[in-house]
């Protein structure tokens, strides 16, 4: 019998055997042609990529980037994030609307329509109380809103590049409440124990709740210098003291208001009051401009100034800047003078302003403590700490306006804003709920610990 002929008979072999033949012949006959072809592959090759398709668009490169994870994605999404869970605790707390829920299941559109009904009012009034109301008549109605948030903005914008300045010399700076303190004392002092001008005066008032916070700052950041003392601890100390001493210096002689028998001091001369931008009708006061102007400055002074440089590296490392001939005892101590100074204006646009104009013990209220999370939300970088402070001064004019035509209580504005922190701080749950691209992952995270 004679054997098969393997080519023919074994498919799974016939590739196989006509490429060895292939090689056999091109050794047996090294043909210019075949040389030809050996060089037409890769040239092909090289070829192939050009061949894929036309470049991206401009518009199609910016809707990537839009939905990849940068800092201004994840800073919208968390705003976003913050009142969707709102908007739960709305729900939860309003019992007319949980009733519909005991019947879900019988009749669900009565549920669905009394939360949306809840939560769309709410949220109406909050932006009504704090951007604009459509149903407002007459110029002062129609910018109160806007006027109301810049009030609360102010001292926000202050206490925020407070402890902003601070962070990025390395400090942890939670005095800013303290120094806030200290600067609305002093400069309520001056506003009505000296008779003087009204330019003059309000000048000399501003200057003293600036001085007031810099010594504050300056207690801290001297300890920290010579003695190693932990900063975080100093200034919650100092906090304590601030907040008695105002307390105290309340009901003095010379102080406390003759005609009140409470604790308030007596009030503050129109000529110390910051001007107000838009009429007596409307609180907005020049509070706002000083605020953009002290945000531009300690933007150059740490972008373009030869101090702002030696802040920046000894907040980076203080071991290398010393190397480098830094002094960092001083850097230390100028840092907390300025972040106190800084402190100290916002604390003066509490009685200077149109919040208050005379002292009580709760003249100062939070925003010392607030100004620690609009420097977290912006960055801990100037010009982003505005904008979070605009954003906190909005929440808590239209959480006022929220509260009294909604029903919806004051706190949970402050849950929002604390919300919205907790989902800045958490970049990587943001990115991993709204799905986004990670190829900017590493430069979001080099953002949250160096800023914006």
């Amino acid at each position: 019998m004679s054997k098969p002929n393997p080519v023919s008979g074994s498919p799974d072999k016939e590739p196989a055997t006509e490429a060895q033949e292939a090689r056999s012949e091109a050794r047996a006959t090294p043909s210019a042609p075949a040389a030809d072809t050996e060089r037409a592959v890769p040239a092909t090759a090289t070829k192939q990529p050009a061949a894929e398709g036309p470049r991206p668009t401009l518009g199609r490169l910016f809707l990537d980037n839009l939905w990849a994870a940068n800092t201004v994605t994840v800073t919208v999404l968390a705003v976003l994030l913050a009142m969707l869970v709102g908007a739960v605790l709305i729900i939860v707390s309003d019992p007319e609307v949980l009733a519909t829920y005991s019947y879900i299941t019988a009749r669900p559109a009565d549920a669905l329509n009394a939360s949306w009904t809840v939560v769309s009012e709410a949220y109406a009034n909050l932006f009504k109380g704090a951007i604009f109301d459509p149903d407002a008549v007459g110029f002062t109605a129609a910018m109160g809103p806007i006027s109301e948030t810049l009030t609360y903005t102010a001292p926000l914008v202050f206490t925020g590049l407070a402890v902003a300045l601070a962070f990025r010399g390395g400090l942890f700076n939670i005095g800013a409440q303290g120094q806030a303190t200290i600067g609305v004392i002093l400069s309520a002092v001056a506003g009505f124990a000296l008779p003087l001008p009204p330019g003059v005066h309000l000048l000399v008032a501003l200057i003293a709740g600036a001085l007031g916070g810099a010594l504050w700052g300056f207690v801290p950041g001297i300890l920290k210098a010579r003695t190693g003392a932990h900063e975080v601890i100093n200034t919650i100390m100092l906090n304590y003291v601030a907040v008695y001493f105002l307390s105290w210096i309340i009901i003095q002689a010379g102080v406390q208001n003759p005609n009140r028998s409470d604790a308030i001091s007596k009030p503050v001369d129109s000529s110390a009051q910051l001007p107000r931008l838009l009429g007596d009708n409307l609180r907005v006061h020049a509070g706002i401009l000083v605020a953009v102007l002290a945000t531009w400055f300690i933007a150059w002074l740490l972008n373009r100034s030869t101090l702002g440089f030696e802040l920046r590296a000894v907040g980076e490392n203080p071991d290398a800047a010393r190397t480098a001939g830094i002094s960092v005892t001083k850097t230390y101590v100028l840092v907390m003078v300025i972040s106190g100074l800084l402190a100290g204006l916002g604390g003066s646009n509490m009685v200077l302003g149109s919040t208050a104009n005379a002292l009580t013990p709760l003249v100062i209220a939070q925003i010392g403590f607030d100004g620690i999370l609009v420097a977290l939300l912006g960055r801990v970088k100037p010009w982003g700490v505005l904008l979070a402070a605009l954003l906190f001064g909005a929440l808590q004019a239209g959480g006022n306006r929220m509260q009294s035509y909604s029903g919806i209580s004051l706190e949970l504005v402050t849950v929002l804003q604390a919300l919205i922190v907790i989902f800045i701080a958490a970049p990587a749950l943001v990115k991993a709920i709204f799905q986004l691209r990670a190829a900017r992952a590493a430069r979001l995270q080099t953002s949250l610990a160096k800023g914006w």
